[in-house]
């Protein structure tokens, strides 16, 4: 029953070694369970049980593997799964009682077909909700239906339970005997296991791991999550039922037991001990339980006290359970192998056709806009971030709408899209009103969009990703029996489109292994796979170095040559190059609309939005603050995800009062660098020392305060906090005397917008404030270095004007290490550069002659 974890989760896996051992490794669960099967009743025997504990295993084995499609598949945690397996039991003892009382086995599955249906207006009510809310409510649904049963003993029996369960007879076998029922029994269990494989691999099955994964995105790509995760909470209630049908029928006797908390917090452990993201870990669970509980309940009445102790044991030492250590016991035993980062296996970039998919929609002949938004309005609380709202999108064109951080694009986008309804106005697509609807509605009507922040299925492979947004819109997208990946026309379509994103070489990364470029490339890639009417692409190329910003835009004038983009951007300058239209918000109404010299040209337009602008940043002479003492001082660093190496004997040095700028294409490790200081990545081997004291093998906690202040990218602010909170916390455990003390009017001095933001919550904020908060958290503590992550990423040109101000003043107090892609703003701000290409140091000097120079930039940075 073991095998590695995540194995059944991934539809694709199959042996590389021809026909025939693909053929062994996708049938792998079945061969373990047919051998498991067969096995059981002769190792139970030599340890001295019954067929009757066999049994007991495999129907227990069955209803974990029932409740694993919620909690290791779904993500729904059950606190209440003994009820199914509660009422398929009475529901065998009373139908054999009330209707059929000459059929015997046959009627467990009537019985499980009963519980089914009953849960389906169950999961209608408990689904309504998910994370704690859901399990709760499964919690409250148990302890009010084991209430009525152990009372109503006019149809349960109450505490006596009903007895008198017969087996019957199957194709003249007498199912009286214990190895005749054992059989049908396995045979049952061999058939659950098949069909469950299937499932899972299914179209409908793959589904569920990307709601668990992420079911705002799955909702984004055309799934009504609501319908999946009712059909799996139906089929595993179902199986569950069918379970405890055919315990009645071992144990001869129905009971309110199986239906107690107690009972389904028992399931739950067995899921948790076994191997939650494992098709047959939850099996093993239930051998371990059944087998823990016989032989120490003969040396103790308190098995279950140790028991507990052991499951608690298993969530904080091996939350990937029995098959989590036999991966774990194994592995010195296998080859170990080294591999490339996620993004270094790229086979490269080349020009590709727009894929099939995105010219299947007819085309809009009609001379109104394609989509068209008038009149939104949108508040949060006392903030309206959009007061008038409106564009419109012509077909085949590229719409740009833009304007500073805080002015409401990105709110109109989220109404556009279905993340939430307007307060007032309306939406059209291609003439049909849109607004109001849920987002997986709207995609299905031909609208899909990308998002700010990276939102996609991170443990998934890049072809995972891609594939689900392809099925989302195929007829297959309901099939609960064939595999997901052998269909044909989803392969097809899946494969066209990594060969037009550009992402051939790393389809097997997972999502979340590759850069924040690459992620991003990923997200506009899952958007197009919905075969969008509209394409809505929220900052495609914040994240993205020069060359591959590049190429990007490209792929965007593309599409739009097809399918009509409206687009959010802040590079102003690539917008005004690529635009056949723009719309200027500002303060949550449009200020101009028209063309691209319209925008260009308006005076409001320059005040709010462009600033002085790049170019003028990159002139500026400064002034260096930069000594001969070296404050950070990496040393031969190695750092590895998983088996992939991601820096290589990285050496550099950061001295007091200086800026360095860590540079580098997509994925060529910088971020990692930076999370390898904070401790956030371990360190394989090598030297971090800050002013003279060790870092490497430190906690992030006891980095952070060593006086190491963090900026990531994404901010990860404290959502639901206000800005005064966020703060609070910055500085809460970091007073530690390392460095230089930054009191909160200090750092509203340097952000003077956040003081009237103050008791604002974080997530409500513009782009750009958010950023601000983020570094001002940095701050708050005793800080000596301050590691900045992409700050000037999905920012306008004001607000990066702002921050640009702020960091060159910050370098009279701290040492500042920043990676960024605004190569002309940081290589002025910075003293000295350092270039990473696959994770290894290649060039390092004088940010001046890289920023000055255009050729040597090239020849340096391969741009």
């Amino acid at each position: 029953m073991l095998q590695p974890p995540n194995s059944a989760l991934r539809p694709e896996l199959s042996a590389r070694s021809g026909k025939g051992g693909a053929m062994l490794a996708r049938n792998a669960n079945l061969l373990v369970a047919a051998a498991s099967l067969i096995a059981l009743p002769s190792v139970l025997s030599a340890l001295g049980l019954t067929l009757t504990s066999a049994s007991d295993v495999v129907l227990l084995a069955m209803a974990c593997m029932a409740l694993n499609l919620l909690v290791g598949y779904t993500g729904l945690v059950s606190f209440g799964h003994g009820a199914w397996f509660g009422l398929g039991a009475y529901a065998a003892a009373l139908i054999q009682h009330h209707l059929l009382p000459g059929w015997g086995v046959v009627l467990a599955l009537p019985a499980a077909l009963v519980v089914a249906l009953a849960a389906v207006p169950i999961g209608f009510v408990v689904l309504r909700r998910r994370g704690v809310y859901f399990s709760l409510l499964t919690l409250a649904f148990t302890a009010l239906l084991f209430s009525v049963a152990f009372r109503w003993t006019a149809v349960t029996g109450g505490e006596n339970g009903i007895g008198g369960v017969r087996r019957g007879a199957l194709l003249g076998f007498d199912l009286e005997t214990g190895t005749a029922f054992y059989a049908v029994v396995a045979v049952v269990m061999f058939v659950v296991v098949f069909k469950l494989q299937r499932f899972v691999r299914s179209p409908m099955g793959s589904v569920l791991v990307a709601i668990r994964e992420n079911e705002q995105r799955a909702r984004f790509i055309g799934y009504d999550t609501r319908a999946y995760k009712i059909a799996c909470f139906t089929l595993s209630a179902g199986v569950a039922a069918l379970a405890g049908a055919l315990m009645t029928f071992n144990h001869r006797f129905a009971s309110a037991d199986p239906i107690a908390v107690a009972f389904s917090g028992e399931l739950l452990a067995m899921v948790v001990i076994g191997g939650m993201r494992s098709f047959l870990g939850p099996a093993l669970g239930a051998l371990f339980f059944v087998l823990f509980r016989e032989f120490l309940s003969m040396w103790t009445p308190n098995w279950l006290f140790y028991f507990g102790l052991l499951f608690m044991a298993f969530i904080v030492y091996s939350p990937t359970g029995l098959v989590g250590v036999a991966g774990r016991l194994i592995a010195p035993l296998r080859k170990k192998s080294e591999e490339a980062a996620a993004m270094g296996q790229r086979t490269g970039a080349r020009v590709a056709a727009l894929p099939a998919g995105l010219t299947a929609r007819p085309r809009w002949d009609n001379p109104e806009p394609v989509l068209e938004a008038k009149g939104l309005v949108r508040s949060f609380g006392g903030i309206k971030a959009v007061r008038e709202g409106a564009v419109a999108v012509k077909d085949r064109t590229l719409h740009a709408l833009i304007g500073p951080n805080g002015a409401g694009k990105t709110t109109t986008f989220n109404m556009i899209s279905g993340m939430f309804p307007p307060n007032a106005g309306e939406i059209r697509l291609a003439g049909e009103r849109i607004d109001g609807l849920a987002p997986e509605a709207v995609c299905m009507k031909g609208l899909s969009r990308s998002f700010q922040i990276t939102n996609l299925f991170p443990t998934l492979t890049v072809e995972e990703n891609l594939r689900l947004g392809v099925q989302a819109t195929h007829k297959s997208r309901l099939d609960p029996w064939r595999d997901a990946a052998a269909i044909p026309e989803i392969v097809a379509e899946t494969r066209e489109m990594m060969d037009f994103l550009g992402v051939a070489g790393m389809e097997k990364a997972e999502a979340g292994a590759l850069s924040y470029g690459g992620q991003r490339l990923l997200d506009m890639g899952l958007a197009l796979t919905s075969r969008p009417r509209v394409l809505l692409l929220d900052e495609p190329l914040a994240g993205l170095a020069a060359a591959e910003r590049t190429r990007v835009s490209n792929l965007i004038k593309q599409i739009s040559a097809q399918v009509p983009v409206l687009l959010v951007e802040h590079d102003i300058d690539r917008v005004f190059e690529l635009a056949d239209a723009v719309t200027v918000m500002a303060d949550g109404a449009v200020l101009v609309d028209g063309t691209v010299e319209d925008a260009r040209s308006n005076k409001k337009v320059q005040e709010v939005y462009i600033g002085s602008g790049s170019a003028a940043l990159a002139s500026r002479d400064l002034q260096s603050a930069a000594t001969d003492t070296p404050m950070l001082t990496l040393a031969k660093v190695d750092a590895f995800y998983g088996k992939s190496r991601i820096l290589t004997d990285v050496s550099l040095e950061a001295k007091e009062g200086e800026i360095l700028a860590l540079l580098g294409r997509n994925g060529a490790g910088k971020s990692t660098l930076l999370k390898t200081i904070t401790g956030i990545v371990k360190p394989a081997s090598g030297s971090i020392m800050l002013a003279g004291d060790e870092l490497a093998g430190l906690s992030s906690a006891a980095i952070a305060r060593r006086g190491v202040g963090y900026v990531p990218q994404g901010r990860a602010l404290f959502h639901g906090m206000s800005v005064r909170h966020n703060l609070e916390l910055g500085r809460l455990k970091r007073i530690t005397g390392a460095g230089r003390h930054f009191s909160e009017e200090e750092v509203l001095e340097l952000f003077p917008r956040l003081k009237v933001r103050l008791d604002t919550a974080a997530d409500l904020l513009s782009g750009g404030e958010q950023q601000m908060v983020a570094v001002a958290r940095a701050l708050m503590g005793d800080t000596r270095v301050l590691l900045l992550d992409e700050p000037f990423e999905g920012l306008s040109p004001a607000v990066t004007e702002e921050l640009f101000d702020a960091f060159d003043r910050l370098r009279q107090s701290l040492t500042l290490v920043i990676v960024d892609h605004h190569l002309d703003v940081v290589l002025n701000l910075a003293d000295r550069a350092v270039v990473l290409e696959r994770g290894q140091v290649m060039h390092e000097g004088p940010a001046r002659p890289l920023a000055r120079d255009l050729d040597l930039r090239r020849q340096v940075l391969w741009l």
